[in-house]
């Protein structure tokens, strides 16, 4: 069966590995036939132990799950969460927020968080000033400590970020390999089912 998907520039996919599923990244024949280069950016979101032994399934995300906020100092998109008023139809296991932020010279904005959610900001391009006048540049990252209400940043000569957090999940996380999980048998029992193929052939999917 093929079960290919192609990612387009703005669009977002939501890959849910629930109990395990093989797969695997590609460039696209396009690329390879035409040549050029792609940028994009994979963000591993927890889910809560209750819904590790779901059925894996993935959804591509278009332009209208995810609505832009155009305004004078910058252009946001909001791929999960909420931002002024603008929500994304993404639909997430726990309260989560992913927002692409273009700012244009000399934008300052002052974004709404819970205070209680985790929070950082990915500088892709250009500089970014952050609290305390703290300079941010390209491929830096910025954590927030779970005590503000508002991110307030501002950029002098333009900047491209993403602002990601969400609400801790408070459980105890036990990893190897590509396996998350919350318990040591839990690893185990991935690697059993990876073994036995119960996720599925590594053949396959490379061919």
């Amino acid at each position: 069966l093929n079960y290919d998907f192609q990612i387009e520039t703005g669009e977002y996919m939501m890959f849910n590995s629930g109990r395990g599923a093989i797969h695997m990244e590609e460039s696209g024949e396009q690329l390879k036939k035409e040549g050029g280069k792609i940028h994009g950016f994979q963000i591993w979101l927890n889910i809560p132990s209750a819904h590790k032994h779901d059925a894996p399934s993935t959804t591509v995300y278009r332009g209208e799950n995810m609505p832009v906020i155009m305004n004078k100092d910058y252009t946001a998109r909001v791929i999960l969460g909420e931002l002024y008023g603008e929500k994304s139809s993404v639909k997430t296991y726990s309260p989560a927020f992913y927002f692409y932020l273009k700012l244009n010279k000399g934008a300052r904005l002052d974004i709404p968080v819970n205070a209680a959610h985790n929070a950082f900001i990915y500088v892709v391009n250009g500089g970014l000033e952050v609290e305390g006048q703290h300079a941010i540049k390209p491929n830096q990252l910025v954590l927030y400590k779970r005590d503000a209400e508002n991110i307030n940043i501002y950029s002098e000569t333009g900047a491209e970020i993403f602002l990601l957090g969400g609400q801790p999940l408070n459980e105890i996380v036990y990893s190897y390999g590509p396996f998350v999980m919350n318990t040591e048998e839990q690893i185990i029992q991935c690697i059993n089912d990876y073994n036995a193929g119960k996720m599925g052939n590594p053949d396959v999917v490379n061919m």
